[in-house]
């Protein structure tokens, strides 16, 4: 693309009278041969607006710089299809960042690298391949057939995978249900599941295609163009799928590992779905001699937020036990005594706990089961310590009912057989093992396998209400991500983005750094170890370019050459006392976090200048060489929070960058310089009010050390 650049200066917002308006363009005219340069006291009104289209349509402007506002507002009005658009926020960080006498030189210093960055660029052509958008749900329980018609009433062709003989997973097993419909939750009802009704719904549904007692096999290719093999019944289909949702469920925790409360040792112990079974009958009976059970105690948590057993609350439990206590409740003489750690029923779900609460045949009760013995008169002893009471206590029961806990299905299985380099299930969550990591904090519903969306149990503990309301927001995902590939865009968290990485492979040692790191296993190797890329699973972080010893990764807008030249450009003082420090900045949390600050007029030590990055997974550690050996005084990298509540958008950016740093300290050692002269810090989008306190903190710190020995050559 032959570029005809146009540098257009806003004077609005008190930038004109900060800043040496002129000087600015004359700058751009000479020094950077941008051949249009205009100002205008109001570039987003209609008549700036007008000028540049104008420009675009008389003059050939194709390639636009606003130094202005911020990217973060005024976006649509400075939207120019078919040109490259390059932002300079010379307003939040050189006018109302800065003091007076330090903003024309920052401005200076933005709108070089922003010019430069669209010198660097290009217009991004996306990938486009043929696909197909069929939706691909693995799971026929309550989520994975809310998933399945959710997708199929949207028009989209589903293929429904079940491994049991019938549809309806764990809901088969129960007797009944908790009300979900509003004003049902203030009594103490119980309502049938309706499960049928969904099987009939989904059997019936033309869009569905439904495998049972069936499992997939394989999953090869990527979004949009998956080829998955199903078996079943002794037969095996390759179909091609665009995106999945895995709704696979979940199973009870191994019971059998709770001896000290007396399963395997008295049949008169079950587990809460065994005790399903058991109401399903009728009058619920001791499975020991058939007698009807008249005092049940329910025994919370059941191996269940334990460090030897499950770390975690499974979320239904507690509810489960207040509507099975409705169970024993039809027989009025009956007792149920809950006995818990803790009550959790989270939103109106509080309501029924009070209900329950109001009923004098239900004794809830708080305290730590220790163990579960033989009364002697053929009933049992649950015992207590740490009770309301403040001593240990022995009820007796002629039945008891643990609330084992939600395993994901996935935990012993990978279900989805990918056929990736790293594997073929999705990556776990570090703490609890099984629950596919989805990023949930940023993303619900994504899981580091692009185009796989994870739904109810697999996803983390839920009772049937949420997974259904989270089966269909995974669909939802599923579709968008297969309409995306189709058009060759990025899904999450680049919604927008039509880049893909471009690497020139005559180059590549195959050294597998990026096959290793990228977060999303958008890199295979074929037979050989040479690496490439399958760009449907790609979510244009530039982990692989951050990687890549070789610097051959590169995006048409975002490569390591335009980053390192607008480095190159930044202004160095020569003074010793006035240092120059380069920030790096992930696009989703600190960048956001510096720009925030800035709108509240918060005020940035003159030494700092800020450059905005993909991710910091994508920072090659020659930017950080280059920048230091032309006599930058210190570079310093904020990104997103990683470790146990990680909040990395590309999952594993931060930490990588970190781990990178841990070798800069031979580059640096190489140039004769101090390590401390680069530092990262983890921040989140909301901490905008400790950007200026890290700053100065670290520019003391830089100042300490002393000048570059490099500066001034």
């Amino acid at each position: 693309m032959d570029k005809n650049l146009g540098l257009y200066i806003c004077t609005g917002c008190s930038i004109g009278e900060a800043i040496d308006i002129e000087k600015l363009g004359n700058i751009s005219k000479n020094a950077l041969k941008v051949p249009v340069v205009k100002s205008h006291f109001a570039l987003c009104g209609k008549e700036g607006v007008a000028l540049i289209k104008n420009d675009i349509k008389s003059e050939g402007v194709n390639t636009v710089i606003i130094a202005a506002c911020s990217s973060r507002v005024k976006y649509k009005e400075f939207d120019f299809p078919g040109c490259i658009v390059e932002r300079v926020p010379v307003r939040e960080l050189a006018v109302w960042s800065q003091e007076p006498e330090q903003a024309q030189l920052a401005a200076e210093d933005y709108v070089k690298m922003g010019v430069i960055k669209a010198q660097k660029g290009d217009i991004p052509e996306p990938y486009i391949t043929e696909t197909v958008k069929t939706i691909l749900v693995i799971g026929g329980g309550v989520a994975g057939m809310t998933s399945a018609l959710q997708a199929a009433n949207a028009g989209y062709q589903v293929v429904l995978v079940e491994k049991e003989a019938q549809l309806g997973g764990f809901v088969n097993k129960l007797y009944k249900k908790v009300p979900t419909a509003p004003g049902e939750y203030s009594a103490p009802l119980i309502v049938d599941t309706d499960i049928d009704k969904m099987v009939k719904e989904v059997g019936s549904n033309r869009n569905i295609k439904v495998f049972k007692s069936a499992k997939v096999e394989k999953t090869d290719g990527q979004p949009g163009a998956y080829d998955v093999t199903i078996s079943s019944n002794g037969n095996s289909e390759v179909v091609k799928i665009g995106a999945v949702v895995l709704a696979a469920g979940w199973r009870p925790y191994d019971a059998a590992k709770l001896e000290h409360l007396g399963y395997g040792k008295s049949r008169d112990v079950v587990t809460n779905i065994e005790f399903e079974e058991l109401a399903r009958k009728g009058k619920i009976t001791r499975p020991s001699d058939g007698k009807e059970a008249k005092k049940v105690a329910f025994i919370q948590c059941a191996g269940q937020r334990d460090p030897n057993h499950l770390p975690y609350c499974s979320a239904m439990c507690c509810v489960t036990s207040l509507k099975q206590a409705q169970y024993v409740r039809q027989n009025p003489d009956a007792t149920a005594m809950i006995l818990y750690k803790d009550i959790r029923t989270p939103g109106k779900l509080e309501y029924y706990y009070k209900a329950a609460q109001d009923d004098p045949g239900v004794m809830l009760t708080k305290g730590e089961v220790t163990g579960v013995s033989d009364a002697g008169n053929g009933n049992l002893f649950v015992e207590m310590e740490n009770s309301l009471f403040g001593e240990k206590v022995k009820v007796e029961a002629d039945l008891v009912v643990l609330a084992t806990g939600v395993v994901p299905a996935t935990v012993d299985d990978p279900i989805l057989n990918l056929q990736y380099r790293q594997g073929p299930g999705l990556p776990d969550l570090d703490l609890f093992d099984g629950f596919a990591d989805s990023n949930f904090i940023c993303f619900q519903y994504e899981t580091r396998r692009t185009g796989v969306y994870a739904a109810g149990c697999v996803r983390q503990p839920m009772n049937m209400a949420e997974a259904q309301e989270d089966a269909a927001g995974a669909a939802l995902k599923a579709i968008q991500a297969a309409e995306h590939v189709a058009k060759g865009i990025a899904v999450h968290p680049r919604a927008w983005d039509t880049t893909y990485p471009d690497a020139f492979m005559q180059r590549c040692t195959s050294c597998k750094r990026c096959t290793e790191e990228c977060p999303f296993g958008a890199i295979d190797e074929d037979e050989k170890g040479t690496p490439f890329y399958k760009p449907g699973r790609c979510r244009r972080c530039a982990t692989c370019m951050g990687a890549c010893p070789e610097r051959i990764v590169s995006f048409k807008d975002y490569h390591v050459d335009m980053i390192g030249s607008m480095m190159k450009n930044v202004s160095v003082p020569s003074e010793d006392d006035q240092p120059r420090i380069i920030v790096l900045a992930c696009e989703n949390d600190s960048y956001p976090a510096i720009d925030t600050a800035a709108m509240k007029h918060a005020k940035f030590d003159p030494a700092v200048r800020f450059i905005q990055l993909r991710c910091l997974g994508s920072t090659n550690l020659v930017w950080l060489a280059d920048a230091l050996s032309r006599g930058v005084d210190g570079m310093l990298l904020l990104g997103c929070k990683y470790g146990e509540n990680y909040q990395c958008h590309f999952a594993k950016g931060s930490e990588l960058a970190n781990y990178r740093l841990g070798k800069v300290q031979e580059t640096l050692n190489r140039l004769q310089l101090e390590s401390e002269r680069v530092g990262m810090i983890q921040l989140a989008i909301d901490e905008y009010d400790k950007i200026p306190t890290i700053i100065n903190d670290f520019v003391a710190r830089v100042k300490e050390i002393g000048p570059n020995p490099f500066k001034g050559f």
